[in-house]
Formats: structure tokens, sequence, C-alpha cells
């Protein structure tokens, strides 16, 4: 069967369809992505303005009329952080489920975590070991630790790249010194507050990093990887973050996304992302990732084909 996912985050609203079956890799037929970058119209009072609520009705109306268009046999619409946390969300998500016409699921932040802990497990494989799973959002930076397809510990913390840029360093292009200082501080606090369980649990086999902020370092920073297969692959040491993120944040948004792998949707917030990697990696002892290409989207199919 053809099924589609609607994941609508803190940055994009973003568009899966892939031909699914039970017992076989599923493969990806259409993915489309509108850049709405949500925390920009979050109000003093926590709500999303008429604005935001705007585009994004409009973002999941095209997803929606695409998936249609390519024939799915069933949507899946998920909504993550900024949407969990906005103070109108009830009233947007009723919105949005009317112009998607399915229901939107709210995950909890762990829930988010273990979807992608699971599209990363299914990926590399029980041959993996135990994997240790980072991935930043544009709301939130969740991990994960297991050697299962359900993780043994898994956290979820308000440290997306669109949420700490919004935070931290919004107020000047290219930002200030200081400012960047404050967010490292902040970062550091609630990563070492939160990463108990992951750092008792025993040491990975393998460490892995999802997500376009890890992709878009990765492609900066980092280097590729030889694989089996058609599909590139990407990883990236902590040290060549510690090189390339002072550099990225002397740069303006516009400078940047000259940058390989820096376009202008990432450019904004990829210094908070880079600080985000950077301090998650150090407060976990990692030394390198693997960026895995599976992530919350493909989790959620896999489940669904599970509970099929």
């Amino acid at each position: 069967m053809r099924l589609g996912v609607i994941d609508i985050g803190s940055n994009t609203v973003h568009l899966l369809v892939m031909e699914a079956r039970a017992a076989a890799r599923p493969v990806p037929q259409v993915s489309q992505r509108s850049v709405v970058r949500l925390m920009r119209y979050l109000e003093p009072d926590g709500s999303i303005s008429d604005e935001g609520v705007a585009a994004l009705t409009e973002a999941v109306g095209t997803a929606a009329d695409l998936g249609r268009a390519h024939g799915t046999d069933e949507t899946l619409a998920l909504a993550t952080s900024a949407l969990r946390e906005a103070t109108n969300g009830p009233q947007v998500l009723a919105a949005l489920a009317e112009r998607a016409g399915v229901p939107i699921e709210v995950l909890a932040g762990d829930d988010e975590a273990r979807l992608t802990f699971l599209a990363a497990r299914r990926w590399y494989g029980w041959g993996a070991g135990r994997l240790l799973l980072l991935d930043i959002g544009g709301g939130s930076l969740e991990l994960a630790t297991g050697v299962d397809e359900d993780p043994d510990a898994a956290v979820s913390l308000p440290l997306g790249a669109g949420r700490t840029t919004r935070a931290f360093l919004f107020e000047s292009d290219p930002p200030a010194p200081e400012s960047v200082d404050r967010l490292r501080a902040h970062v550091r606090e609630v990563v070492a507050g939160a990463v108990g369980p992951l750092r008792a649990a025993p040491s990975p086999d393998h460490v892995v990093a999802t997500s376009k902020t890890f992709r878009s370092l990765a492609r900066l920073a980092g280097m590729p990887r030889d694989v089996l297969g058609p599909t590139g692959r990407w990883r990236m040491r902590r040290e060549h973050l510690d090189d390339w993120v002072p550099r990225l944040a002397r740069l303006s948004s516009v400078d940047r996304t000259v940058l390989p792998g820096i376009g202008p949707g990432r450019a904004l917030q990829i210094v908070a992302g880079g600080v985000v990697a950077q301090e998650a990696m150090r407060a976990l002892d990692v030394d390198e990732v693997e960026i895995c290409p599976w992530a919350l989207r493909e989790g959620a199919i896999l489940q669904r084909l599970d509970h099929m």
C-alpha cells in the first residue's frame, strides 16, 4: 500500500509518501516540504499568531492535496513540540485536521524519540548493537539509547535549533559573542540535568544522529563514509564542530548560505543547532556520529506497518 506522513514540525511541514508492505523495506515515492519556521509566529503569551496559523494551514493543505494526488491509501499526520506547547494548540490542531482531512496525532517528546529510534534501529539492523541516537529538531532535542526497537531510555529537551535561536540569537546577525556564550551555558545546564539515564546505560556500540540540522552540519564539517549501496552517508566528529561552530557564528546568515550544506532555510539557526550538537555530544562523551537517513517520518510508517 501507499502510506503518507504529514510531519508538522517547528520548522517545516513535510510530506513523505512511501510504498510499503509488510516484511519489505518502505520505498520513498514523494517527499515535499514547506518551510514555515513556526517559532517566529509565537506570541508573548505562547500562542501561534493568526499569520502563523494561516501559514501552517496553507502548508498542511498543500501536503494533503499532494498526498491525495499521488494516490495514498492512508495518511498519518503528526504534530511535534511547537503545536504541543502552544496555548492555542487545540484550536489550531482542529483547523489543521479539517484542512488535512485526517486526524492529527500530537506526539509527546519521548514518543518523538522512540519513533525516531525505531527508524534508526531498522536502518542499521541488529548487527549495530546498542544504539545511541541524537536528533535536533526545530523545537526540541531528542536523545535515546537501547539494544531493541524500543529504547531503554529516551528524553526530549526544549533545545531545538529554532527555539534556541529565537531565545538567544535573534537580536543580531551575526550573533554577538556573549549571546552565543549565554546559549552555550544554557544548553550545557539543561543537557547535564537530563542525560543521567543515558549515561547510566551501557556504552553504545554505534552512535547515530538524524535531522536536517545534523545533516547540514555533517555536509559542512564532516566527511563522507564509504558504505555499500547507493545511499551516501556522512559522519562527523565533535572536533569538527569545535572548529566550525565559532566560524559560523562570525558569519551573517546570508554569508552562511554559500557554505556546503547550509541552505537559506537552515542558515539562520545553524549556529544554535551547532551549539546544541556540540554540547549534547560532549555531555554524552560522544566523539563521532554517523548520520542516519531515516528519522521520525519513517519511524511512523514502520510502526503503522507493524500494527496492521
